[in-house]
């Protein structure tokens, strides 16, 4: 119930707004369960592709989005709560792959739309990053449930990092075929199956999205990257005078 009010209230409202264009709707079923595996662009990406749809979906969601201070903290805890998101603590990494991996089954086992983000995380730039191989695969193979690749398209773009006010501006989410990895179902445990899998899938979403691909993970992207700007804000320091 909660959902459908969050989906009349808030979904309308980002409607009109940003009025997003989508293609692939038909391959989305009418029922029965299926995984979304998307790009992973912007914040907003959680926001977009639920409101396109006319099933619901659970995404599993980091858990700072329901613990984060102050008034906007607050007001996206309650939207993510509002659209049956999943919190999932990050802080133990395999610890986390497990709650991943037992809560998008779960969602599967119900019949329901599982959203995952492969890469882990968002774009640093904008270039889509090589695919985690835990989550996606692992529950794609424990349940046979077909993977849709999706493309979220400039949604960096309405809010990027740093910026408090959203640009109106119509983001775009292509929707690709079915993958069936039913040849490999019950491998979940062979690690090289999971990496062709993941790859498949990364694969479609570079083809549906248009991006520049990179074989390294996001995370160790961004890790250098602030890495960098430390040593750049360390050696501005020093050099600086008295």
């Amino acid at each position: 119930m909660l959902y459908g009010a969050m989906k009349i209230s808030v979904g309308a409202g980002l409607k009109l707004a940003f009025r997003p264009w989508v293609e692939g709707l038909e391959h989305v079923p009418s029922e029965g369960p299926a995984i979304l595996a998307s790009n992973h662009l912007s914040f907003s990406d959680s926001f977009f592709l639920p409101v396109v749809l006319d099933r619901k979906v659970t995404f599993i969601a980091k858990s700072e989005y329901f613990t984060s201070p102050g008034v906007k903290g607050k007001l996206t805890a309650a939207f993510f709560k509002g659209v049956g998101q999943l919190p999932v603590d990050r802080s133990g990494t395999r610890g986390a792959g497990e709650a991943a991996v037992r809560s998008g089954i779960a969602v599967i086992e119900r019949g329901e739309l599982f959203g995952i983000y492969p890469e882990g995380t968002r774009s640093p730039d904008g270039r889509l990053y090589r695919g985690r191989p835990g989550g996606l695969a692992r529950v794609a193979l424990a349940t046979g449930a077909p993977v849709l690749p999706v493309a979220m398209i400039d949604t960096e773009k309405i809010q990027p990092p740093g910026k408090v006010m959203p640009k109106l501006m119509r983001p775009g989410i292509r929707i690709g075929a079915p993958l069936d990895f039913s040849r490999y179902q019950g491998m979940e445990g062979d690690r090289f199956i999971l990496r062709s899998v993941t790859d498949e899938v990364m694969y479609a979403i570079m083809k549906l999205s248009g991006q520049e691909y990179v074989d390294t993970y996001a995370s160790v992207v961004k890790k250098a990257m602030e890495e960098e700007a430390k040593r750049k804000k360390a050696e501005a320091k020093e050099a600086s005078p008295d």
